[in-house]
């Protein structure tokens, strides 16, 4: 898998001692599964072995589950897909759920990443997901968002 134009080249963390929740939906398995295997194998590479993780079963459900989770962990990882149907209903939960994460984050002082696709089609999913022969891997590059941030955030509370 070669990183896609303009992805940042992160260094290898050291988040061990944080306590990192991940939240994935099941509709689109594949998808998902693949997603939460790249988020596990950052936290494990970044000395956390041992994540949370919650299933849910689609992705306006992340949110809620993100909420609770945001209150006894150092960062959270939100991982699903929504696909573009013919209907308004898309745009309804991709909004609903990105309003939800970014509000989950901002009231609890907590990392929230989004890692929950968008997408026109499925292939456009399974190309980000980090499956052989993905472009991406969306749920790994989450994961490394979330935990530098909660690295970032303890510094910072650690200066006051």
């Amino acid at each position: 898998m070669s990183p896609a134009d303009g992805v940042p080249e992160v260094p290898p963390l050291d988040a061990s001692g944080l306590r990192l929740a991940l939240v994935a939906s099941t509709w689109h398995s594949e998808i998902c599964d693949a997603l939460l295997a790249g988020a596990r194998k950052v936290a494990s590479e970044s000395g956390i072995d041992d994540p949370t993780v919650v299933r849910v079963i689609g992705a306006i459900e992340i949110p809620v589950i993100a909420q609770e989770l945001a209150r006894n962990h150092d960062a959270v990882v939100a991982l699903g897909v929504v696909i573009r149907g013919q209907t308004p209903h898309f745009e309804y939960v991709c909004d609903a759920v990105t309003q939800g994460l970014t509000r989950v984050s901002l009231d609890t002082s907590t990392p929230v990443a989004n890692g929950v696709l968008t997408t026109d089609t499925e292939q456009q999913a399974l190309d980000r997901a980090g499956l052989p022969g993905s472009a991406e891997d969306k749920g790994a590059q989450a994961t490394l968002a979330a935990l530098t941030t909660a690295l970032t955030l303890r510094e910072l509370r650690a200066r006051s």
